[in-house]
């Protein structure tokens, strides 16, 4: 059976009538949806190696220990390691979804109290920019979907790349991992200046990670609040001081989050804290509450980059 962009042709015919350039019907799937109140959360920083990933997870697993049903989704689509975090196995992944072998629900895998994850791939380029007509199929995917969540946790990729914008601006929060060294601040700035002047996103909850105190993490954050106060028209809020915690790097060595490895640890009751406040965070009472605005807002067209500061 032929392939187009990774769609099987079978799933083409299914859809709503496609124009000739391939320019898929994006709201007949949004249409079928159910209309799902669903909290969306991009985890991002711009910079790797800040530890946005663990966060993710450990606040996922937080949250699902207050009773919200969590759905991690892993959107570094080329580099995906949620899974191997965990040491958790996948046998498929959101490749073999874009492509119609398996429905969404059937790759989703379990992790530590009951959270899911869309497992994404590793090791492929491709999936790292999506067609218009895989952009369909995703959209599909979710409407199709079985399992109900309350949460949604996107763990984006590192750096600016569309994708990542892309994300960040159809989420509701936007949480920004970023620790005490040069290039973090630098990169989260980056990141929240294009999010801001070229997506009218206006809000960042700001997590200072692996700081040495609580006093060192509110300096951090005071430094990226005088960048951007000065530049850019955003308001930032401090949601969480994370420690510096040796048990976070044990706890990676055995291929386990830390708040399961060690609950007690002040790297986990940090996170706990996070996640007490983040279930708190409302979710709009309008469209922008529903899965399919989230699914809406991501295929939406990149606009044209103005010449910025």
């Amino acid at each position: 059976m032929r392939d187009i962009s990774g769609i099987k042709m079978w799933q083409l015919e299914r859809m709503e009538p496609m124009h000739s350039d391939i320019n898929y019907d994006q709201a007949s799937g949004l249409r079928r949806m159910k209309k799902q109140m669903v909290k969306v959360i991009a985890v991002t920083g711009g910079k790797g190696g800040v530890g946005k990933t663990n966060v993710t997870l450990n606040l996922a697993m937080a949250m699902a220990q207050l009773g919200k049903r969590v759905l991690v989704l892993d959107a570094d689509l080329g580099l995906a390691n949620c899974d191997v975090m965990l040491g958790l196995r996948v046998e498929k992944n959101l490749s073999h979804v874009l492509a119609g072998d398996v429905d969404l629900d059937d790759i989703l895998i379990e992790g530590p109290f009951g959270i899911k994850i869309v497992p994404a791939t590793s090791g492929t380029q491709s999936m790292t920019e999506l067609s218009p007509a895989e952009h369909a199929g995703l959209i599909r995917a979710f409407s199709e979907m079985r399992t109900a969540f309350d949460v949604m946790l996107v763990d984006t990729a590192a750096g600016i790349s569309d994708m990542v914008l892309s994300f960040s601006r159809a989420s509701q929060d936007v949480l920004v991992v970023v620790c005490d060294e040069p290039s973090s601040i630098t990169d989260a700035y980056a990141l929240m200046k294009i999010l801001s002047r070229e997506y009218s996103v206006r809000k960042f909850k700001i997590v200072a990670n692996m700081v040495r105190s609580l006093k060192e993490g509110q300096e951090l954050f005071a430094k990226l609040s005088r960048v951007t106060d000065r530049f850019l028209d955003v308001t930032l809020e401090l949601v969480a001081t994370i420690p510096f915690d040796e048990n976070v790097r044990k706890a990676a060595r055995k291929q386990k989050a830390f708040i399961d490895a060690f609950p007690k640890t002040s790297a986990s009751l940090a996170v706990k804290t996070l996640a007490a406040r983040a279930v708190q965070w409302p979710v709009p009472p309008s469209a922008s509450g529903h899965l399919e605005f989230f699914l809406e807002q991501l295929v939406q067209p990149r606009v044209e980059s103005r010449s910025v500061m």
